[in-house]
């Protein structure tokens, strides 16, 4: 019999993912991977496997009850968890006993957080994938959010050692949020003016996230970016990539995430690979501003990311998935 994990409390949003669909863009299917796939990538170091199913959740007050003795991990926001009374350490893995409730009474630094197991949620794969796909309702557990009640089996559950991950490969999560990016296909639909307090260092305009914000997208406010008078204030429905920064005809950005494969709004900006994992840790009030960077930077960038994730790797020795 396969054990059973059962979620006392959702929190305010909590689903199945993974490092998600890669190759389906062109026919409309989004990646609708992890938002924060460093901390997801820390759950498979600490835990010994690849590109498992992870719980992605928002909010405090999530819970989960364990039927058997289970390795469990914990990444992404720092929050104040425990293990019945027993206060746990955030980007670390601990044993949790038959019996046992799993709470996070708080959540400190960060927004969304990263919950993992010694073994593998049992869930149907769509599209080589087990993350979910909220809008068309596949992947994870039925294709929706989970809720009270619902029982996750792990499969090929095993035991081994815990393990934790240092101070300094943890990241920032906190406002402000410096988010470097490179231009867009339709940068020069912008005033030179508008693209200076854009992105220029030194004079760059602070944004603040609103609160229409989900696994979509980010909504900004803050001074609004002028369209050059021959320039459209939409186009022709064209790809975009996660990262993508939109901007529609108010002038207000909108950070695109791993949601969308096509956008009919002007592209000015594309956030560098290496910051993009930040973007899951956006809540609404924080301040946000942009700096532009070449691309050769966004490598130089993205390289020593790669070493930070080579890194996790020596936790226990084994593979996370590389990117």
């Amino acid at each position: 019999m396969t054990p059973a994990i059962t979620v006392r409390n959702p929190g305010l949003l909590s689903l199945i993912v993974d490092l998600g669909r890669s190759g389906f863009g062109a026919v409309g299917v989004p990646s609708s991977s992890a938002l924060d796939r460093f901390a997801c990538q820390a759950l498979y170091s600490l835990l010994a496997c690849a590109n498992a199913p992870v719980l992605e959740v928002l909010g405090p007050r999530f819970a989960l009850q364990f039927d058997a003795d289970v390795v469990c991990a914990i990444a992404g926001a720092k929050v104040k968890a425990f293990l019945d009374d027993t206060p746990l350490r955030p980007w670390a893995s601990f044993q949790a006993k038959k019996g046992s409730l799993l709470r996070v009474k708080e959540i400190g630094e960060g927004f969304r957080y990263y919950i993992g197991f010694a073994g593998k949620i049992k869930a149907e794969a769509v599209m080589g994938s087990y993350t979910t796909n909220l809008e068309c309702r596949f992947g994870g557990l039925n294709g929706v959010p989970l809720k009270s009640g619902d029982i996750l089996h792990l499969e090929d559950s095993r035991e081994m050692g815990t393990n934790v991950v240092p101070l300094n490969l943890i990241p920032p999560m906190n406002s402000p949020h410096i988010l470097r990016v490179m231009e867009g296909p339709e940068a020069d639909s912008f005033t030179v003016d508008s693209c200076r307090h854009f992105w220029e260092k030194g004079s760059h305009e602070l944004f603040s996230v609103s609160t229409n914000l989900n696994r979509t997208g980010i909504r900004l406010e803050g001074t609004p970016l002028v369209f050059r008078p021959e320039a459209p204030k939409s186009i022709i429905s064209e790809g975009i990539v996660p990262g993508t920064v939109q901007i529609p005809g108010d002038g207000l950005p909108i950070i695109q995430l791993h949601e969308r494969t096509i956008g009919g709004y002007a592209r000015a900006a594309v956030i560098a690979r290496a910051d993009q994992d930040r973007l899951a840790h956006l809540k609404a009030g924080d301040l946000v501003c942009f700096e532009k960077i070449t691309m050769e930077e966004g490598e130089r960038l993205w390289m020593e990311k790669q070493k930070r994730i080579a890194k996790l790797q020596s936790l226990t020795g084994s593979p996370s998935t590389s990117e």
